[in-house]
């Protein structure tokens, strides 16, 4: 069940041992490679079915990153904790950037199904692993400044992914949105491995397979059930069902299993730290709020407003300049007052209030009132995630400093799957019925209804489309204010703890 072996755990380091001027913009570096990796595909799917085929296999490209990007984050936490974060680190940007080339290289769906795949690997223990490492050579009273730079990072790959990757697929090549990581990723490699420079100890440990295979197992089914229900498989289906049932299955002897290792991957004593649950569930919902709106923000610009991607793309940036300005703001008033709480309270509620706001979108309105709207709710989605893990950070201890940071982000990541899911299947149910209504009996629609068949239809018939397309955004947008209220609610229970002035 557990094997003994030979681990470097990396210990408190000192600020002098490791320049951060040098280390801290190759961490940022890496982290905007992961976080581009989760978005910058999409854009370029049409164009990769074009070339391999395999349009069946669609979804497939996103997912199977997410799928094993996902998985793997509280596994990677558990390593850095065990075998120290610099080697567990320049692992994963090695596993990461072979699967970038080999993406490049894939002749066929199936092929770069698998190689992406492989990069997600990698790609899941970029992020947390940098995080992580912010907390190994910055104490938490100095470290608002420095998450807060990591939030702005994670907002901007968000939203510029989609931009970066139709730039690339029209000037040059899809391949390239695989090739362009290879020379960041090796600059990156490179910094990392000459500045930075923990204390090291040699001691023995244990790692939990088994942990591992549930967890895996557990992960595995429950985001395969979000993302098939309803869009590849009906609702109805025995084979969707039977996946969450062994999801769940898989959930309990996970949680049985770390109940009896004697180092468990996520050790159960964290779920009894009321800021790790709080911080957890917190960033669950935001994970849902945020990729839903990224998801149907472009969708309004294109079909709404007939804006092109690259045109939509740069219409997303009040939210980006949000959440990257808010992120800094709200690091550096953290570091300076020494208290956090306020934030995720006061993040929450603009979230809440920009998604009502979006709520009320027309056809006829203009963009700049959407340009304020979107500000609001990137604004609320600076203060709120890189303070959780920084709120996560100062009250665990050291030891578990690497899985209590992997499982905050593990949480954001599934409620980032789960919210695409469900507000996918909310927005075509809600338009499905809508149309039922709107659309002249005997009329119909084609059955591929992107946004230039749309503005080819009949005026009438066009009309009453984007009637109902309108509708079932406001009814999208008001289900994520009613679940990000409820995050709300959660964050009043959060504490300050004051901030340690030590690493340890």
């Amino acid at each position: 069940m557990t094997a003994t072996t030979e681990a470097s755990l990396t210990a408190t380091p000192s600020a002098p041992h490791t320049p951060l001027r040098l280390l801290f913009p190759a961490l940022l570096l890496v982290m905007l490679l992961s976080a581009l990796d989760q978005t910058i595909v999409s854009t370029a799917l049409p164009t990769i079915v074009g070339e391999l085929g395999g349009l069946s296999s669609l979804s497939w490209v996103v997912t199977a990153y997410l799928l094993t990007s996902t998985i793997v984050v509280p596994l990677y936490g558990k390593l850095g904790d065990l075998f120290g974060r610099k080697v567990v680190l320049q692992s994963a940007i090695v596993l990461f950037l072979i699967g970038s080339a080999l993406c490049g290289l894939a002749q066929n769906m199936t092929q770069l199904i698998l190689l992406r795949a492989l990069q997600g690997l990698g790609g899941g223990g970029l992020m947390v692993i940098t995080m992580a490492a912010i907390g190994d050579v910055v104490p938490p009273a100095e470290r608002g400044r420095y998450q807060g730079m990591f939030g702005g990072v994670f907002g901007l790959a968000t939203v510029i992914g989609p931009l970066l990757g139709g730039f690339l697929v029209q000037h040059f090549s899809w391949r390239w949105i695989f090739y362009i990581n290879l020379p960041l990723g090796l600059f990156a490699l490179a910094v990392i491995g000459a500045a930075f420079r923990p204390h090291t100890a040699h001691v023995k440990h244990l790692i939990d397979y088994w942990g591992a295979g549930f967890l895996a197992t557990a992960l595995t089914c429950i985001i395969l059930f979000t993302s098939q229900g309803g869009a590849i498989l009906p609702w109805s289906s025995p084979q969707l069902w039977f996946t969450l049932a062994l999801g769940i299955v898989a959930l309990g002897g996970f949680i049985h299993e770390e109940r009896r290792a004697a180092e468990p991957i996520m050790p159960l004593e964290l779920f009894r730290q009321r800021t790790f649950v709080l911080c957890c569930a917190i960033g669950f919902i935001v994970g849902v709020s945020l990729f839903g709106c990224v998801t149907f923000l472009p969708l309004y610009l294109q079909v709404v407003k007939g804006s092109t991607p690259t045109a939509a793309g740069m219409q997303l940036l009040p939210m980006m300049g949000g959440v990257l300005l808010m992120s800094i703001v709200a690091g550096r008033l953290i570091s300076r007052i020494g208290k956090y709480r306020m934030f995720p309270i006061a993040g929450t509620l603009l979230v809440a209030i920009g998604m009502v706001l979006l709520s009320t979108l027309k056809l006829d309105t203009p963009l700049t009132t959407l340009n304020i709207y979107m500000g609001l709710l990137g604004c609320g989605l600076g203060m709120v995630m890189q303070v959780l893990i920084l709120a996560v950070q100062n009250t665990v201890e050291h030891r578990h400093m690497g899985v209590a940071t992997s499982g905050a982000t593990l949480f954001r990541s599934i409620g980032g799957s789960i919210g695409v899911a469900t507000f996918g299947a909310v927005f075509s149910n809600g338009l499905a019925s809508r149309l039922q209504q709107l659309v002249p009996a005997g009329a119909e629609l084609p059955h591929a209804t992107g946004p230039a068949t749309i503005h080819q239809l009949p005026d009438v018939l066009r009309a009453d489309y984007l009637q109902a397309f309108a509708g079932s955004l406001h009814t999208v947008f008001i289900v994520a204010a009613c679940i990000v209220a409820l995050a709300f609610v959660l964050s009043l229970f959060l504490k300050d703890y004051p901030l340690r002035s030590t690493h340890r």
